[in-house]
């Protein structure tokens, strides 16, 4: 699929000589045709346009207006950002006024002036051009979240997610392998929140013993139970107006879901020897890195608790899937150990680099983190090698650190076509119609990529 052309406009009109004659009032633009919906289709995967002009009435539907609104959702479907103006007869206002509630851009009666359509597809072009200025914009910024190194483009939409998320009472549930870094989102998202000025609790459900967990969480009463000399607070009661993390949720002692239940409904607690409801104000944060649909299939989870904690789900992927990342963190990573280590100045090799980029870190951000740490103090000179990093050596023959883009476009190009190829059994016009490129472009390509 080619960039999409800031001047393009694609003309749909099954009568040629109307066709002709918009081509011609367009003289300005550059012009691409199609005389039905599926020609118009493969042009669209093939240039991109930024505005559409099309008719209603289309062949070879019986019913034509049916066959111009398939056409609409299709062009909005695969391009949203498309600008459609729809061209009408005399007696076709009501469908355009539909048409527009489709999401079509304007509509324009025929017989139509010029100079109009023309202005028309200006003001449209402007409009794209600002939407696509807006859009680059919004996604150079990085997002503020506190603690969080990422250049990924999941993590960044993570982010955002933590962002638009913090402001409401939501309760939040963070899905990932351990050493991910869910305590540190859990973290940003208390920090974004109107809760930042009060605490943040953590507790891990998994290190403390089924016969203490309940005391810990809700608290206990003087005298509840041999060895309570005072009334003690719970950590939900503590985390009041502020945010609790409950980590590791998937091993809470299922006796102990039902009453964390009646908590996250009511927003109030009875602590263990206590009579009386305490309300409570806290922003509850869970995670883990279990499949908790899978335990409430197995009776090991409450479905009714899971389905109470995640009312929004986020899951963090690990970090050999983040794009960039590993060596970015591992940069930061010496830094800040540098200067707790007071070892002057430090860096990574390139081998380090390619080392730490080609390892799958099983542990995720916690590895990679005792990693950096252990090499900062035993490597001997300024500079920090594969060695070093205790992840052995990379391949002599890989040459120096470098991002080849025509290997990897080259690369992307092949599994389209392969993908193409399979999906159409085959037949060439319908992969280059499929991959939106002709078929000289779609043989000289396979020509390259030595594919037959």
């Amino acid at each position: 699929m080619t960039v999409r052309e800031t001047r393009c406009v694609l003309i749909v009109e099954d009568d040629l000589g109307l066709q002709t004659q918009i081509k011609w009032a367009l003289d300005g633009f550059d012009a691409v045709v199609a005389h039905d919906r599926e020609s118009a289709l493969v042009q669209l995967r093939r240039h991109m346009p930024t505005v559409v002009t099309m008719d209603l009435g289309l062949p070879p539907d019986p019913d034509s207006v049916s066959e111009g609104f398939w056409l609409l959702a299709q062009i909005l479907a695969a391009a949203p950002d498309t600008k459609v103006i729809v061209l009408t007869g005399q007696n076709e206002r009501a469908n355009a006024l539909r048409a527009i509630a489709l999401g079509a851009y304007d509509f324009f009666p025929k017989p139509f002036e010029p100079e109009l359509l023309k202005l028309t597809l200006g003001r449209a072009f402007k409009l794209a051009e600002l939407q696509a200025e807006n859009r680059r914009l919004r996604e150079s910024q990085i997002p503020d979240t506190a603690g969080l190194i990422t250049r990924d483009p999941a993590m960044l939409r993570i982010c955002r997610t933590i962002e638009k998320v913090a402001p409401s009472s939501a309760s939040v549930m963070l899905l990932g392998e351990s050493g991910t870094g869910k305590e540190v989102l859990a973290r940003a998202l208390h920090q974004a929140s109107g809760r930042r000025a009060e605490k943040f609790s953590a507790i891990n459900c998994a290190a403390i013993p089924e016969n203490l967990i309940e005391s810990e969480l809700f608290g206990y009463e003087k005298g509840a139970f041999t060895g309570a000399a005072k009334t003690t607070l719970g950590k939900i009661e503590l985390a009041t107006r502020g945010s609790l993390m409950l980590d590791e949720i998937g091993d809470l002692p299922f006796p102990l879901q039902a009453k964390l239940l009646r908590f996250l409904q009511e927003r109030t607690i009875e602590r263990v020897g206590g009579r009386h409801e305490i309300p409570v104000d806290v922003r509850i944060v869970c995670a883990t890195h279990q499949d908790l649909k899978a335990l409430t299939k197995e009776g090991r989870f409450r479905e009714d608790l899971y389905y109470r904690l995640a009312e929004i789900v986020i899951t963090i992927p690990p970090l050999r899937e983040r794009i960039g990342d590993p060596a970015l963190l591992a940069h930061a990573f010496v830094r800040r150990f540098v200067r707790e280590q007071d070892r002057g100045f430090m860096a990574l090799g390139d081998d380090a680099v390619q080392a730490i980029e080609a390892h799958l870190w099983p542990g995720n951000i916690r590895e990679l983190e005792n990693c950096v740490r252990r090499a900062v103090i035993m490597a001997e000179g300024s500079t920090i090698s594969s060695e070093d990093l205790g992840l052995g050596q990379t391949d002599s023959n890989a040459g120096p650190l470098m991002l080849d883009l025509r290997t990897m476009r080259d690369r992307t190009d092949k599994s389209a076509i392969i993908a193409a190829l399979g999906r159409v059994n085959g037949n060439m016009v319908r992969a280059a119609e499929l991959l939106g490129v002709s078929r000289p472009t779609l043989y000289d390509l396979m020509h390259r990529l030595s594919l037959k």
